[in-house]
């Protein structure tokens, strides 16, 4: 979770919106949604990733503590990393385990907050139409889910990226596994776009701190371990526009990785 001031005088380490947000095109291809502020200048959020359970596997106790934390520094929004639904995101938008790991989990009134997600591997198992769906609002007004986009808080921007449709392995080695790429073919031409509207949102943003988030680790020690494709296409982008801070999920640890070569700091 972290909470921001002007100075970035205090991270709090603990990661998760009442609907004050305003949709406005940007970037091309990547919509903006306005976050405010606290009164005093400050933001706090939590993060979570690899979650949708059915409630199984300690993400009740995990969304306990979550409601816990959400109300102790107030927060103001939830960053979902993917991996939403397991094991194969979801069948349609009436799918029962849209409510089963999510509205039915997280019912703190500190969660109550509006909820910026991206898409993990599992979520493209399923039907990504879906779940990427504007109707799943009428069902939970807090989810939020895009391939890619930016989220504007005043002192820190947070840029949304698609990090699945990079990883070759998916499309050259599915093994029994099935994805959803309507959206994605042609894939090179999805990605080159896609890098470029994120280099334009990033060299014209003016916040004081510039956050990543994506699905995929770029650094790792954990089981998955570093995720080529993003080394050599997305970290030379981040380090050449001043990301502080690239923040994924799918390894299933808590990391803090710096590095001596690279001002991004990584958190999963």
């Amino acid at each position: 979770m972290a909470s921001f001031r002007h100075h970035f005088s205090s991270m709090h380490l603990v990661w998760m919106a009442c609907f004050h947000v305003y949709v406005l095109c940007a970037f091309a291809e990547l919509q903006r949604f306005e976050q405010p502020t606290k009164d005093d200048g400050s933001i706090s959020f939590l993060v979570v990733g690899d979650w949708g359970r059915k409630g199984n596997y300690n993400q009740s106790n995990v969304a306990f503590q979550m409601g816990r934390i959400g109300e102790e520094l107030s927060i103001d929004f939830v960053v979902s990393t993917g991996d939403n639904f397991y094991e194969d995101g979801l069948r349609s938008i009436n799918d029962p385990v849209f409510e089963k790991s999510f509205s039915k989990i997280y019912t703190a009134k500190s969660l109550q907050k509006q909820w910026y997600s991206v898409l993990g591997n599992h979520d493209y198992r399923g039907n990504v139409k879906a779940q990427l769906s504007p109707s799943l609002r009428n069902i939970e007004s807090r989810w939020i889910c895009l391939r890619s986009f930016i989220l504007n808080a005043e002192i820190v921007e947070l840029f949304f990226i698609d990090t699945t449709p990079f990883v070759d392995k998916y499309f050259l080695k599915p093994k029994h596994h099935r994805y959803d790429w309507r959206g994605v073919m042609p894939r090179q031409h999805y990605l080159s776009n896609l890098l470029k509207d994120l280099e334009s949102a990033l060299q014209d943003s003016t916040a004081d701190w510039k956050i990543v988030v994506g699905h995929h680790t770029i650094r790792s020690i954990g089981h998955h371990g570093e995720t080529k494709e993003l080394k050599k296409q997305l970290l030379p982008l981040l380090e050449a526009n001043n990301v502080e801070m690239y923040i994924n999920g799918h390894d299933h640890c808590l990391e803090h990785i710096t590095s001596s070569t690279s001002q991004i700091k990584s958190n999963f």
